[in-house]
């Protein structure tokens, strides 16, 4: 029997392929992936699928055994000279070394101070959608309302000027979307496209985090960035940390927003009752997150041999777990491709698991309930107006276009 291709990054632009991943949890519940060459990435050297959620979930609990140091996150080789400047982040970091940067950095990401950007950020959600809905009786939810809002609540939480905001965006812009033929790569001497998490692609970023920090240590503000550069943080692990929130931070919200706006639009009988208030908002929204994560795959490495799903994996094996094929799980989940915003409980791992779980998922779950309680005031039922557009990724579940109507 053919084993599915999940890994070439062109098929997501079609969609989830959610009938591969029904057939591999069914059929290959770990299963064998090759690495092709493809959008002028070279060739690796393939790698563990693991699609099922019970599997999905030991992974990322056992980080002794599945290790995100020895060969970072990603599902591609890192070139072994950058390696260890890759390590320096702390989600590429084992325990204990990843527990004391967590324990460091989330004294300044706590729930107390994200709850205080409740209020900015129900303003901004009612503004934006306000604006979207006056455009006329179309308009790009993406363009006009999702992108801006991500990246503004991300900017004020940070402490980034207003000036300077649009280079959040651009940085984004430039890890997230590398796999995507609309967003050409940079190339190197040897014509082959340059990793975005590099050294050099990355010095731009890095030294605006330090003069944002000297800045913020002269100026203090109740900002996570004022917290870091006057807490404990190295200079190396404040540019890391500045570089994890500015990615992580803005696209979670940046995909899921619009994928949870989809969902509903897709099921109208599901955005009927989240109107009519028979849904409570919170709930509803991790069932959108369970839906669409907006994070599809991380990658782990063994650190020995062992046994997963009955499949002999081998030490320095890749393995991925896939987050968005766990959360259609029909052993855990009843009827996973049926929409229902008061689904519980919803043991989703769109936010992770175990100790690499999502150090923000308390903020992006306090916009994206704001953002639909905003829009169930403020727009009259929508349905999709057209065709989106979904990034070409096998990382990120991202959507960079999603025309809507109202009805």
């Amino acid at each position: 029997m053919t084993v599915p291709d999940v890994f070439d990054p062109r098929i997501y632009a079609a969609g989830v392929p959610h009938a591969s991943y029904r057939e591999l949890r069914d059929h290959h519940p770990v299963a064998w992936q090759e690495e092709c060459e493809v959008l002028g990435w070279p060739p690796g050297p393939g790698f563990w699928a693991v699609t099922r959620h019970a599997d999905v979930v030991r992974v990322l609990k056992d980080g002794a055994t599945f290790s995100s140091h020895l060969g970072a996150t990603q599902i591609r080789d890192p070139d072994p000279a950058d390696l260890p400047f890759i390590r320096r982040m702390m989600l590429n970091q084992d325990p204990p070394d990843h527990g004391r940067l967590r324990r460091l950095v989330s004294r300044a990401f706590t729930p107390g101070r994200i709850d205080r950007f409740t209020a900015s950020a129900r303003t901004r959600a009612r503004r934006l959608l306000m604006a979207a809905r006056q455009s006329g009786d179309t308009f790009d939810l993406v363009r006009t309302v999702t992108d801006d809002y991500a990246l503004l609540n991300l900017a004020d939480l940070l402490g980034v000027p207003e000036s300077d905001r649009g280079l959040l965006l651009e940085w984004t812009e430039r890890v997230i979307a590398y796999q995507d033929p609309d967003e050409p790569p940079v190339l190197g001497p040897d014509g082959r496209p340059v990793n975005p998490r590099s050294p050099a692609m990355l010095q731009e970023m890095f030294d605006y985090a330090q003069q944002l920090a000297a800045h913020k240590r002269r100026h203090p503000a109740d900002d996570v960035m004022t917290s870091l550069a006057t807490g404990e943080l190295q200079g190396a692990e404040l540019e890391m940390f500045f570089f994890l929130l500015t990615v992580a931070g803005n696209d979670t919200v940046r995909s899921a927003a619009p994928g949870g706006f989809l969902a509903l639009a897709e099921h109208p009988s599901e955005q009927r009752r989240l109107r009519a208030g028979e849904a409570d908002a919170g709930t509803a929204v991790e069932e959108l997150l369970r839906h669409h994560p907006p994070v599809l795959s991380f990658r782990r490495t063994a650190t020995e041999d062992t046994l997963l799903a009955g499949q002999q994996i081998r030490a320095g094996d890749k393995v991925v777990v896939f987050h968005v094929s766990a959360n259609y799980d029909e052993r855990v989940f009843d009827e996973p491709q049926r929409l229902d915003v008061s689904r519980s409980p919803n043991p989703h791992v769109s936010f992770g698991d175990g100790p690499h779980v999502c150090l923000g998922a308390h903020f992006a779950r306090l916009q994206l309930r704001v953002l639909h309680e905003e829009a169930r005031d403020v727009l009259p039922p929508y349905r999709q107006a057209g065709p989106h557009r979904r990034l070409v990724s096998n990382f990120i579940n991202g959507i960079t276009s999603l025309p809507l109507t109202t009805v």
